[in-house]
């Protein structure tokens, strides 16, 4: 019985609403970069464009295939991460990856929404869905950023 409530809290309304109404979803014509990731253990996948000025993701298009929980943590990256650095959207994907280790904290604005995803803690074979989206973003991030003579090598 315990472990059916577990799943319960695990695929929540809120996860489920978040699942299903992820922004920024779709390819963009012209990005600055793209980065595909892939889980290997769950199939799981996101292809990330982004749109970089002035420092700052000012466009994000992404196509998501990925459980629930994947495109709950892809709705939520989104939400947070257009307007943002690429110092502040590292910072989430790394507070993302310590609460998912067990730390108490949950990532600070603009990714708290993250705090959805604690009960997915226990369930250890579903972070790297999890983390998807906020890795490929933050590795478009730093393609869109890095110097046009590194990109082209």
């Amino acid at each position: 019985m315990s472990g059916e409530t577990d799943l319960i809290k695990l695929y929540s309304a809120r996860i489920l609403a978040l699942a299903s109404d992820i922004p920024h979803l779709g390819r963009l014509e012209t990005p600055d970069a793209t980065v595909k990731r892939r889980s290997p253990l769950c199939g799981s996948a996101v292809t990330v464009d982004v749109v970089v000025a002035d420092g700052k993701l000012v466009d994000l298009g992404q196509d998501v295939k990925a459980c629930a929980l994947g495109q709950a943590a892809a709705a939520v990256a989104a939400g947070g991460a257009v307007g943002a650095t690429l110092d502040q959207i590292t910072q989430g994907r790394d507070e993302l990856r310590a609460m998912l280790k067990g730390a108490d904290a949950v990532p600070v604005t603009p990714f708290d929404g993250f705090e959805v995803l604690t009960p997915a803690v226990s369930y250890k074979n579903r972070h790297a869905s999890i983390l998807l989206s906020m890795e490929a973003i933050v590795e478009a991030m730093e393609t869109a950023l890095a110097p046009a003579d590194a990109r082209e090598n």
